[in-house]
């Protein structure tokens, strides 16, 4: 994910074949999941992306974990559409292919809520103290956030209305290999392609989850969420719904300002957007950010969480229902 507004200067100036998860069965469609949000479930999911190796936009990983999303989707019964768009590599020139999935649960419903998560890995882990330009696996950065749409997938066909729900999964988040590279490429091309090609439908509100799978997760008030009028409320809803079934890792405290899919899709977009992420993760961005730095217990509450916002609160406005 990119870097905090404590480490760049504003993000304006960047905008210049399938594995099967080992996994409990999904319900039917239209019926209530058996149990509740399983982290175990998540983390296997977690683990499974994660031997696909190395995820950067345009390579053989990817093109895998895309497959494996679209087969995991596909038998919850979602819609899934793929969003193809294409950059220029800086060091080759070479145009590289890249897809954000869209994955929508209840189409039908024209008001709609956004949940977020890049699927891309940084290329290399470049600031790892000893191997910069090593493998890098992205489990917590990358990983984290698509298991968790993962499981949460199997609570949406009996999601009641009015509202919709879609999974979005964004390529080329950081698809940097340079000093001036941009991030959120996905986010970008989404949010333009909204405003410029209005999809018949409205998104509410929207959510991004990144690096939500620390063991020792604590997760505060991303900074941008509870300075921006339209989304105070939003991340104040879903931090109470946090409060009330427990889950003490989200910290209802200012966070540091963090560039990531929220923005372009609040700025671009005009989508309120939050960011959900725990940027205190000590293996960022390094050769470390493996299955064993992550827990289950951390993909639970997380996902837990988001299952009550989303069942009891109106979600723009943060009230009960």
């Amino acid at each position: 994910m990119p870097r905090s507004l404590h480490a760049v200067a504003g993000w304006l100036r960047h905008l210049v074949p399938c594995v099967v998860i080992a996994a409990a069965a999904t319900p039917a469609v239209g019926q209530p999941a058996e149990e509740g949000f399983s982290g175990k479930r998540a983390f296997a999911h977690l683990q499974a992306i994660c031997r696909l190796g190395p995820r950067p936009s345009g390579s053989e990983g990817m093109q895998q974990q895309r497959a494996l999303l679209s087969e995991h989707f596909t038998a919850l019964k979602a819609t899934v559409e793929r969003q193809p768009f294409a950059i220029r590599d800086r060091r080759s020139g070479k145009p590289v292919r890249m897809e954000n999935l869209i994955v929508r649960f209840h189409p039908e419903r024209k008001e709609r809520v956004l949940l977020a998560a890049h699927y891309d890995t940084r290329p290399f882990p470049d600031r790892d103290p000893t191997n910069p330009r090593g493998r890098f696996i992205g489990a917590n950065d990358g990983a984290s956030g698509v298991a968790v749409l993962m499981e949460l997938g199997r609570f949406m066909p009996a999601m009641p209305g009015p509202l919709g729900i879609d999974f979005i999964f964004f390529d080329a988040e950081e698809y940097v290999v340079g000093p001036r590279d941009p991030y959120c490429l996905g986010s970008i091309h989404f949010a333009r392609q909204y405003v410029n090609d209005p999809p018949g439908h409205t998104y509410r509100c929207g959510v991004v989850l990144d690096m939500v799978g620390d063991a020792r997760l604590r997760i505060p008030q991303e900074l941008h969420g509870i300075t921006w009028p339209e989304t105070r409320p939003l991340v104040e809803g879903i931090w109470a719904a946090a409060a009330e079934i427990g889950a003490r890792e989200f910290v209802a405290r200012p966070g540091p300002a963090v560039e990531d899919d929220h923005v372009p899709l609040r700025s671009i977009a005009g989508i309120p957007t939050c960011d959900v992420i725990d940027f205190d993760y000590p293996h960022w961005h390094t050769t470390r950010d493996t299955p064993e730095q992550c827990s289950a217990e951390s993909l639970e509450t997380v996902g837990r969480v988001m299952i009550h916002w989303l069942e009891t609160r109106e979600p723009l406005t943060g009230r009960r229902r």
